[in-house]
């Protein structure tokens, strides 16, 4: 079972033209912007080799500009990772303004229905990388060391990882044509579509992929959680157990906060189960799950003459042990494959206590959670490392504590935006629509007291004090404007059934068809809108 969806083997396919008006290597692009291969020359370092850069795109030369030199070094371990044999993780990178294409505005109707976490990235790419380093004594280096990678606006973890386990190893064997032949099946692909089980033929095989919809309960198995490392947060967490609870709040704040680890495998995993920690909240500050002195954003980043930005940086150089000293909070994960099975209280410690990237694992911060560390959580999580619990268990039970405490914090703020939409009394045909009442601090804190978190949670400590420091940070303003939208939306679809039902009641003397007309675009309206609400809103059109 994979966390995507059930991917399932077959050896044969039938493909249906599910999008006859789409273009030649349109569904390809779909699914991928490029395909890049990078090598390392001796002279050069990692190159890309060009002649097998972009399988479709009609802007090789603007693309090759702006990003081969980040996409060389991010496709590629730090020289101290030392990582023989195959590893796969995935990095991501800002996207060069430009116009947006017709096909991503095609694609926008597909995204209504995916969960916020799965979304296309509107700001960002994601690179997927397969890398292999083995030994190779003709060469001069005395190793062969090549990266497949995929580079795609969907951040689809597991899908892609396990699209390249297929696709990377048959291609460092067989090289040029099988690469041809994979991308010639992707544009065969239908879109991809949330709800929808898509039949994916590659190399032979077949994969059957459910892209899971906003719909979806979330903690059942109907929904196919967003990255992989949802799969394996507990792995990731295992150095700092202990402090699981401080880590929530430091994402769902926005903090500044930096992964140090031993490869660009476990940095990935380790950032990318951070930001999945707030699911089903979109961690809406900038996150890059590795990321290396080369990026073009490294001395944004790395600045002294200002507070480090909202961002979350997975690094394995131990140059940013000094680089990044200022920085709030750092997490360093030891070798997770030599973690071994004994989970040891770590206190947080202090930042000057940092010196190298071989000091020991820990979070180094000086924060002060506002809420009271739930030993509950803890004493579960350390027995299951004791009984040697299956790892899938392991993570199943951290999923779902972080997504009940995610809960019980976004359920006042829900129903305090709910309270802000106008009685549907004072829609009146006659007039514009009644604007939304504005968000006041003080009046939700007010709400706290009867109908705070209280009520689903048993901790304790600071909820004030924790709301008041998350309606200044980024994940609020991301949250709310997305909320606002929608509630936008309901009341102008509440606003044309009460126009329409005025007409039909008044029986105007209108044009043939301008009832017709007006229908349809109250459906289009409430069509845009989530599940529930199109529930409460759509009622049958009536010509």
């Amino acid at each position: 079972s994979d966390i995507y969806g059930d991917i399932q083997w077959g050896k044969s396919w039938k493909i249906e033209d599910t999008d006859p008006l789409l273009l030649p290597w349109d569904r390809f692009s779909a699914w991928l912007h490029c395909i890049c291969v990078v090598g390392f020359d001796l002279e050069l370092g990692q190159a890309v080799e060009v002649h097998n850069l972009m399988y479709h795109t009609d802007c090789l030369v603007l693309y090759l500009k702006r990003h081969k030199t980040s996409i060389c070094y991010l496709s590629f371990p730090d020289s101290n990772s030392g990582c023989l044999g195959d590893t796969q993780f995935c990095f991501r990178f800002r996207q060069a303004s430009g116009r947006k294409s017709s096909l991503g505005c095609f694609l926008d109707q597909f995204d209504r229905d995916a969960p916020v976490c799965l979304k296309r990235d509107q700001g960002h790419y994601y690179g997927y990388v397969y890398f292999r380093q083995v030994r190779d004594k003709s060469l001069k280096r005395g190793y062969f060391q090549k990266s497949l990678v995929l580079i795609s606006k969907l951040p689809y973890v597991t899908f892609f990882h396990s699209l390249l386990k297929l696709v990377a190893p048959e291609y460092f064997e067989k090289q040029e044509p099988c690469l041809e032949a994979a991308c010639n099946d992707i544009d065969r692909w239908p879109t991809p579509h949330p709800g929808k089980i898509l039949v994916l033929p590659i190399m032979g095989t077949v994969m059957k992929v459910r892209i899971p919809t906003c719909y979806d309960k979330p903690g059942t198995s109907q929904l196919v959680q967003s990255t992989q490392v949802r799969m394996r947060i507990a792995v990731c967490f295992h150095p700092v157990f202990f402090h699981i609870q401080m880590l929530w709040e430091l994402v769902l704040l926005g903090e500044a906060l930096v992964v140090m680890a031993p490869s660009p495998a476990e940095s990935s995993d380790t950032v990318l189960a951070l930001v999945s920690c707030i699911s089903p909240l979109r961690y809406c500050s900038d996150f890059r799950p590795y990321f290396t002195i080369h990026d073009n954003e490294f001395k944004e980043y790395t600045t002294r003459t200002q507070a480090p930005p909202s961002v979350i940086l997975g690094v394995t150089n131990p140059f940013f042990a000094k680089t990044l000293q200022h920085w709030p909070h750092i997490i360093r994960i030891g070798d997770m494959k030599q973690a071994g099975e004994t989970v040891k209280q770590m206190k947080v410690k202090k930042l000057k206590n940092l010196k190298t990237l071989d000091s020991k694992p820990g979070v180094y911060s000086a924060y002060k959670p506002f809420l009271n560390k739930d030993e509950d959580i803890i004493k579960q999580l350390q027995k299951g490392v004791q009984q040697k619990r299956p790892s899938a268990a392991q993570n199943a039970i951290l999923r779902r504590y972080f997504l009940e405490l995610t809960q019980s914090f976004i359920i006042p703020l829900e129903r305090y935006v709910a309270s802000l939409m106008p009685l549907q009394k004072n829609i009146s045909p006659w007039k514009s629509p009644p604007q939304l009442r504005p968000f006041l601090q003080e009046d939700f804190m007010k709400t706290l007291e009867k109908a705070g978190p209280q009520l689903t949670s048993p901790l304790k400590g600071d909820w004030m004090g924790l709301y008041r420091q998350f309606l200044r940070c980024p994940n609020f303003d991301g949250w709310f404007r997305n909320r606002r939208r929608e509630m936008m939306k309901k009341l102008e679809a509440l606003h044309l059934e009460a126009v329409c039902e005025e007409v039909k009641r008044e029986q105007l003397p209108l044009r043939p068809g301008t009832l017709t007309k007006l229908q349809a675009h109250i459906d289009s309206v409430i069509l845009s809108l989530p599940d529930d609400l199109q529930g409460i809103l759509h009622k049958p059109s009536t010509p």
